[in-house]
Order: structure tokens, then C-alpha cells, then sequence
């Protein structure tokens, strides 16, 4: 019943942020009661409704797959095991981070509904950095796993016993909180007096914090060091990790057992590469002083941040043999080889 933890996270998470931002109201440290939600600067309003539907589907197949993988794990018990688990942490972070950011997405370009209360932007802020953060250490856990049981094999269902995985998934998701709570914490201490526009789709923080009247820079410095920390830091042993991996692979004498491990891990480098190395690039950027075209920013977090959380159900949890075997089970599906077999038959 653990993975009741993970998603009780995201209510704890609400209400600190919510708490925090509606202290800092009460004590008049802002003057400003909602933000303008900007999106795409040079976006013609004939396309507004292009880009609603766009958004509607995206999270609409985000939220079905990883739904179909948390259900199954619930309901299937040859599921529980502790590759399962961070499939099953990821596809709640998905959920969650894509709760956060396109419902309002939508409905800026759907209904044109681009005001957003001060402290319901912060609060999304808080939710943003913490679904973020929580898939970059879910990421360097699922590196992890795939190094012990590629290098190691016969050392695997030791070290990476049901448990062990359970608490490090708990560990992450608790973890996680620290980074986006003392972002939050410097922000409180700034005053929001000044303009309201946010040049995003969603309340982000550097789209927030750059809005403040007073002295930012030691906001700014620590929210980018932390950032880059949670970046880089899983970031590097993802590559540690994979560099094994691959020098491993080599030297197995099976070309087809090389093809296999190859497959596998092939498709967990190219969903990292994509949720790690365009985020880097708008942090350079935003670190920097660099400008960066508008337009060109959005498209890159909106990418990022849509994008994995879409393709990891397909390329984490459906491609694995005893979910599709699932899922087949309930529509009714047969595979190829029980269908050849049906045809010997008759």
C-alpha cells in the first residue's frame, strides 16, 4: 500500500504552498492579486483554439497510459516488483505534474482564461518544481536499476529487493520537497508589486520571480544552483551508469542478448536525453543573462515538460512484456503467437 504515500504527496504539497503564499498576502508584503498568464507572444488568436485541442490531447493520452500502468500494478500481483514500482512513481509523477500545468494551459487558449489568483500561481509554482524534481531522482533510480541488473546480475534480486526500491521512491518523493519549498520560502521574503504578466503558459518560477520590485539576485542565484543540482547531479549518474552499461553489453557473446539489452536501454537514453538536455539549455540560458527568443523558450519548457510524461507510458511500461500481456488480457487481445497457434489449429 505504499504507493498511497506518493500520491498523498501532492495534497501535502498544496497546502504548504497554499499556507505560505496566503501568510505573506495577510502580512501585505504584495500588492498584486492575480497574474496575466502571457503564452505565446507572437501566437495569432486564430490559432488559440489549434493550440487548446493540441493541449487537450496531449494530456488526455498522458493521463489514460499512465493510468493503465497504475492500474495495473494495483490489480495485478505478478506486478509487484521493484522495476514496477519506479514505473508506477513515474506514471504518478506524470499525472501529476500534467494536472498542474495544462488544465490551465487549456483553458487560457481554449476560453481565453489567462488570470490566475496570486496564490493559486504559487501554488503552482511550488507543484511544478516538486513533480520536476521528483522525475529527474526517479530517473536516476531507474539508471541505477538497470546498471545493477545489466552488470550485475546475480546480485540484482538482492540488492534491489522489493523494498529497497520502495524506500528509495519514498526517499525521492520526500526529497523532493526541500528544493521547491526553499524557493518558495525565498520568494515569500520579496515583494510582488510591480507587473503581473507571466511570459509562460503556467506560474513557473523564474517567470514569477523576475515580477518582484525588490532585490531578487540571492533568490535567483539559489533557485538556479539548486536547480542545476538537481539536474546534473542524477544527470552524471545516468551517464556513469549507462557508459557501464553499454561497455557490459559489448561483451556479451549473444548477438541476440546484445540486441535485447540494446532495445531496452536505447529508449530509456532517448526519453532522458529529451527531458534533460533542452531543460539544461533554458537553464544555461536563464543563468546566463543570454537572451533567448520568447517563443522559443515556451516551446522548449512546454517540450520538455510535455512531452516525457506522454512517451514514458509507451516506452517504460507498455513495451514491457508483462503489462502488454495485461492490457491484452483485458480487451481481449490476442497476441500474434496465440493467433498463429488458432490458425494451426483449424
Amino acid at each position: 500500500m505504499k504507493y498511497r504515500l506518493h500520491i498523498s504527496v501532492n495534497y501535502i504539497a498544496t497546502f504548504h504552498s497554499f499556507f505560505l503564499y496566503s501568510m505573506l498576502q495577510e502580512n501585505n508584503w504584495t500588492t498584486i492579486k492575480e497574474f496575466v498568464l502571457g503564452g505565446f507572444p507572437t501566437l495569432h488568436p486564430d490559432y488559440f483554439g489549434l493550440v487548446a485541442l493540441i493541449f487537450c490531447v496531449v494530456y488526455v493520452i498522458t493521463v489514460v497510459g499512465n493510468a493503465i500502468l497504475i492500474v495495473a500494478f494495483v490489480c495485478e500481483p505478478k506486478l509487484h516488483k521493484p522495476m514496477y514500482i519506479i514505473m508506477l512513481s513515474l506514471a504518478v509523477s506524470d499525472i501529476g505534474f500534467s494536472t498542474v500545468t495544462l488544465p490551465k494551459a487549456i483553458a487560457r487558449y481554449w476560453f481565453n482564461d489567462k488570470f490566475t489568483p496570486f496564490n493559486v500561481c504559487m501554488t503552482q509554482v511550488f507543484l511544478v518544481h516538486f513533480f520536476g524534481t521528483v522525475n529527474s531522482y526517479i530517473m536516476g533510480i531507474m539508471a541505477m536499476d538497470r546498471y545493477i541488473a545489466i552488470c550485475f546480475p546475480f546480485r540484482y534480486p538482492v540488492v534491489m529487493s522489493y523494498r529497497t526500491m520502495s524506500n528509495l521512491n519514498i526517499v525521492a518523493w520526500a526529497f523532493s520537497l526541500t528544493t521547491p519549498g526553499i524557493m518558495i520560502v525565498l520568494d515569500a521574503m520579496l515583494p510582488y508589486c510591480g507587473p503581473n504578466r507571466i511570459n509562460q503558459c503556467y506560474c513557473d518560477h523564474i517567470s514569477t520571480i523576475t515580477l518582484t520590485c525588490g532585490d531578487n539576485s540571492l533568490a535567483k542565484l539559489a533557485a538556479y544552483i539548486m536547480s542545476m543540482v538537481v539536474l546534473l547531479v542524477p544527470l552524471v549518474f545516468i551517464v556513469y551508469s549507462y557508459v557501464h552499461i553499454i561497455v557490459s553489453v559489448v561483451r556479451i557473446a549473444s548477438a541476440q542478448g546484445r540486441k535485447k539489452t540494446f532495445s531496452t536501454c536505447s529508449t530509456q537514453m532517448c526519453i532522458i536525453s529529451l527531458y534533460y538536455l533542452p531543460r539544461c539549455t533554458v537553464y544555461v540560458f536563464d543563468g546566463s543573462g543570454f537572451y533567448m527568443n520568447l517563443d522559443i523558450r515556451i516551446t522548449l519548457v512546454l517540450f520538455y515538460s510535455l512531452f516525457p510524461p506522454l512517451a514514458n507510458p509507451f516506452i517504460y511500461c507498455l513495451r514491457t512484456k508483462e503489462i502488454k500481456e495485461t492490457v491484452a488480457r483485458w480487451f481481449n487481445i490476442k497476441s500474434p503467437m496465440e493467433n498463429s497457434n488458432v490458425v494451426a489449429t483449424l
